[in-house]
């Protein structure tokens, strides 16, 4: 009887390194997929999360008659300023509220002692000992942004708009207790409480040209003041923190030229561009030689602080272009939208509507400033800031 054998059960090794190298291709075509449908679900978690801020701050003006205040709160004490915040809060925070977030509001509105001893709605929002400051909300962060933790305070991904103009509109022309007044370098400093240089009518009458936009720091408006529509009117944009990387899109680009705003009708934005300011051969970086923000004077790191810095932006250069500052983080400037995802960032409508800006936006002439009465000189992006300048707004 024959018998016959049986063939040996298994694989050769042969068929295991072609199983092997087919399962490795098959992993490198996916995974770009899979890292582009994380993105694709961050960013509509970052949209949704607009969303809902635009919700707060319709329920906010149904509540109150008034959008929240940038650069709002309590005003200075001269004898002793680090009992008041100084009129230097973002409107973020009269959103929480409105955001769910009762609980933090509740820490801020009332007196406290927990790490020192504190007024109502807090000190200067730069106070590290105050807990509020340094509280991440994550209504404010979008979920593309990775950037977290010291030495930023709670970081935020979402500012106001307060236009189309750099002359006034960091300070709204106003100083710390709440008067008219610009400072004597020029500079628009937020910390001048003293007369600068113009009487109280010649600063009010030059910050009412110059503040466009849906917010005007440190005054009181609503959707009545927004003649062009809620719809046609950018009332917040995104921004991407810094990561400490010295990006133009995430990076505060301190004391640049002078010149970029020195009076009510002459700036030149492009003067945030010069040689000696972006890298040649990586243009989406500064050069080192450039004063970027360190420690928590970086992009987006204080929530609760709304100077241009910080929590608002303008609409005068196209999304992910540099922002850049006379000064410090007291000074006038260009405060410019950006985010994490490819292309463009969001913003938000008037009317609660969130879109998706792309890069290429027509932004007009870079080198003409916003003339009182005039139509903004920064085509389709600086008419979608400014809120009653009668500007026609096509293909947005």
């Amino acid at each position: 009887m024959v018998k016959i054998r049986s063939k040996p059960q298994g694989f050769t090794l042969v068929e295991l390194l072609v199983v092997i190298a087919i399962i490795g291709v098959l992993v490198g075509l996916l995974l770009p997929a899979v890292q582009a449908a994380r993105e694709a679900a961050r960013r509509m978690s970052c949209s949704n999360n607009f969303k809902q801020i635009g919700l707060s701050i319709h329920n906010y003006h149904a509540a109150y008659d008034k959008l929240p205040i940038q650069l709002g709160g309590t005003i200075s004490n001269p004898a002793n300023g680090t009992t008041t915040n100084r009129l230097f809060l973002s409107a973020h925070v009269g959103m929480l509220p409105f955001l769910e977030q009762q609980a933090l509001w509740e820490q801020i509105s009332n007196p406290s002692t927990v790490g020192g001893t504190w007024s109502a709605m807090g000190p200067v929002p730069w106070t590290a000992a105050y807990v509020p400051w340094n509280t991440e909300t994550p209504a404010f962060r979008c979920p593309s942004d990775p950037g977290i933790g010291l030495p930023a305070r709670g970081r935020t991904n979402y500012a106001v708009s307060l236009g189309d103009h750099m002359f006034l509109v960091s300070s709204g022309g106003k100083n710390q207790l709440n008067n008219y007044e610009w400072a004597n370098n020029g500079n628009d400093d937020n910390n001048a409480i003293t007369g600068g240089g113009g009487n109280n009518g010649t600063v009010a009458a030059a910050a009412r040209s110059s503040n466009r936009g849906f917010f005007w720091a440190r005054h009181q408006t609503g959707f009545r003041d927004v003649l062009d529509g809620l719809a046609n009117t950018v009332a917040m944009g995104e921004i991407a923190t810094s990561l400490g990387a010295r990006e133009l899109n995430a990076d505060n680009l301190y004391n640049a030229p002078d010149g970029i705003v020195n009076s009510q009708t002459v700036g030149d934005v492009r003067l945030c561009n010069v040689p000696t300011i972006v890298d040649a051969a990586r243009p989406r970086f500064y050069l080192a030689a450039a004063t970027v923000g360190t420690n928590d004077q970086a992009r987006g790191y204080r929530w609760g602080d709304g100077r241009l810095q910080y929590t608002a932006v303008q609409t005068i250069l196209p999304p992910n272009k540099q922002s850049c500052f006379r000064g410090g983080d007291a000074s006038q400037g260009i405060s410019t939208i950006g985010s994490r995802h490819q292309g463009g960032a969001h913003v938000l409508m008037g009317d609660g509507a969130v879109k998706f800006v792309t890069d290429s936006i027509e932004a007009g002439n870079a080198a003409a400033p916003a003339a009182a009465g005039a139509q903004s000189p920064y085509g389709l992006w600086g008419a979608l800031g400014s809120r009653a300048a009668s500007e026609t707004i096509q293909g947005f």
